[in-house]
């Protein structure tokens, strides 16, 4: 579905995982400032609401969107996290240079969740302009901060359950 079409902070409360076990690690990028701390914003207190505890958060900034893969690693290195949330806010130009940043910040995180196990869960908004960017920071169409908590929450409880030992898949020991 089109993000036009989506409030990124709407979900179903009831179907979210407690968090109050659970270790996030956040990199937000400093470039576009304004943008990228209102998605911080609506990604603490979406993980705080669903029990997260404040000490559980290990939260770093890097100047750039190109950088969150990077950061995102040493701040795995760094801490223990169940999860790794990169936010950033890359807005088209007149250049392609924002399909590059886009695509490495991609690459980087997949390429970081498959080598380390943990969910790297891209928070990085890819707007044509500024005004589509506010209407996904908090604007209009919600905050993509929250939906990067919520899908955090989500992704690391799976992996916690999934750590769970197992009574079997259905073969008897007879």
């Amino acid at each position: 579905m089109a993000t036009a079409a989506k409030n990124l902070s709407s979900y179903d409360a009831t179907q979210i995982p407690d968090a109050s076990e659970l270790t996030f690690g956040i990199v937000v990028s400093d470039w576009n400032a304004t943008i990228t701390h209102a998605l911080y914003e609506g990604c603490v207190q979406t993980l705080l609401q669903h029990g997260a505890k404040q000490e559980n958060l290990h939260v770093i900034q890097v100047p750039g969107s190109f950088e969150l893969p990077i950061g995102a690693r040493m701040l795995a290195s760094a801490q223990k996290v169940d999860a790794l949330i990169a936010i950033g806010c890359v807005i088209k130009g007149e250049t392609r240079h924002n399909e590059y940043i886009n695509q490495a910040v991609a690459q980087g995180l997949t390429q970081l969740s498959l080598m380390t196990g943990k969910p790297c869960i891209f928070g990085l908004l890819t707007p044509e302009d500024e005004q589509q960017a506010r209407d996904r920071a908090g604007g209009k169409h919600g905050n993509k901060g929250v939906e990067a908590a919520i899908t955090a929450i989500r992704m690391a409880a799976l992996g916690r359950n999934l750590q769970q030992p197992t009574t079997g898949i259905g073969f008897s020991d007879r």
